[in-house]
């Protein structure tokens, strides 16, 4: 009965890691693919069509300040009084937020407030999830068996591909069943909220479960620190700056192949929304792929080799980019963005093990959400912006060569010796 039992129990949690993940990236990617499509005409000055695009690329970037903010709340009370009711509080905040977008007037309606209520829900956005990566995969690897942590951890990665599929294929939908003046006149709306479904299955998932074991040991074991955040800053320094900047690569390569490749596609390459959301539903299930292999190599091997390996495919991935997006030809560009999200698989499937390896356990949830959430605004806020500003400036091979920055920056913090030591769990 016992093995029955403990058999439901990974499947509970396994399942509440993905889900809420998948939840995360549903929300965010959702604001991502409206930032590219529509978010400038509809919510920011008619000046042109560029700018338009960067301030809401702008307004995107937001949620990743916001991050490290909700990273160090909810990593508090993570640390403090347990994972599953933060997280069941961060799941609230971000779900509602993103739903309270399809309510929003636009730009023509109600001027400046129009674009200001935008920016707070997408604070509110971001705060809700810089307490949600770090808590999903404390709940994985927590209650892991001997031997599986980064199996078990790869659960939340893998929300990624899900939400990025049901974000991707519900806007191929209304292109495919809604005109263009439909689409930008109210279509946009939907998939904001579609998101309350979602929140509502992850809310039903997460409130079955209960504290994870690890958590409730060390909780008997010795009182948690009444400031984690000061805690963490004064004896793990080192470690969270080495986690901060592991995780830069997985976020640019991310947002680059999926945010900034839709409006390059669609807006400078002329190709059909519809086409090119496609393109991009195919190669993310190469990232999922990526994700399950890079979990059970970590588990043979480490969690930070595999990630070493992940960057050091990035690199010569880079230079190749630019060219292949430039030349305009579906299969090229399919290629390239399936070898992009492919690699990221490796460079973000490890992450659910190896962040919270550099924590003690009362340290942990704070530890893993403020590198993860830290590093996302290095690596995933400014690369849309960014590589708008390259391909107006210098062409598009410069965008590529960003993700290859972006990699050895990662590479330097993985492999420097001693940087990414995990004290004793």
């Amino acid at each position: 009965m016992s093995g029955i039992s403990a058999m439901l129990r990974h499947k509970r949690v396994l399942s509440a890691s993905l889900i809420g993940t998948a939840v995360e990236f549903y929300d965010f990617y959702i604001y991502a693919t409206a930032a590219s499509l529509v978010f400038g005409p509809l919510f920011f000055p008619a000046t042109s069509p560029s700018a338009q695009l960067l301030a809401a690329y702008a307004s995107f970037a937001l949620a990743f300040i916001a991050r490290p903010l909700g990273a160090a709340v909810f990593g508090h009370y993570g640390d403090r009084i347990g994972r599953k009711s933060t997280l069941v509080y961060s799941l609230m905040l971000m779900g509602g937020s993103t739903l309270l977008i399809a309510f929003l007037p636009t730009y023509q309606s109600i001027g400046w407030v129009a674009p200001l209520l935008l920016c707070i829900l997408r604070f509110g956005q971001g705060f809700g999830l810089g307490g949600e990566w770090g808590g999903a995969a404390l709940l994985a690897v927590e209650n892991a068996p001997p031997g599986w942590r980064a199996r078990f951890g790869m659960f939340p990665q893998l929300g990624a591909p899900v939400g990025f599929i049901a974000a991707n294929g519900l806007f191929l939908l209304l292109g495919a069943f809604l005109t263009e003046e439909q689409f930008l006149a109210w279509g946009w709306r939907l998939p904001f909220l579609a998101s309350a479904i979602l929140v509502i299955l992850g809310l039903w998932v997460r409130l079955k479960l209960t504290e994870t074991p690890e958590f409730a040991d060390a909780m008997a074991e010795a009182p948690p620190p009444a400031l984690p955040l000061a805690t963490l800053l004064r004896d793990h320094l080192r470690a969270a700056i080495a986690g901060t900047f592991a995780v830069v690569a997985c976020f640019a390569i991310f947002y680059i192949a999926t945010a900034f490749a839709l409006g390059y596609g669609t807006a400078t390459l002329k190709i059909g929304r519809e086409t090119f959301l496609g393109l991009q539903l195919g190669a993310i299930l190469f990232m999922a792929l990526g994700i399950i292999l890079a979990g059970w190599w970590a588990d043979k091997t480490s969690p930070r080799r595999v990630l070493i390996i992940g960057c050091l495919g990035t690199i010569p991935m880079g230079i190749l980019f630019g060219a292949a997006m430039g030349s305009g030809s579906l299969l090229a560009i399919f290629s390239i963005l399936a070898l992009a999200l492919f690699l990221m698989g490796f460079v973000y499937g490890p992450l659910g093990a190896f962040l919270p390896a550099l924590f003690p356990i009362q340290l942990r949830y704070t530890g893993a959400s403020f590198g993860f959430n830290l590093g996302g605004i290095i690596g995933g806020a400014l690369a849309p912006i960014v590589a708008q500003y390259l391909v107006a400036t210098q062409g598009i091979a410069f965008v590529g060569l960003y993700m290859s920055a972006a990699a050895a920056i990662s590479l330097m913090a993985l492999w420097r010796p001693g940087g990414t030591t995990a004290p004793a769990a």
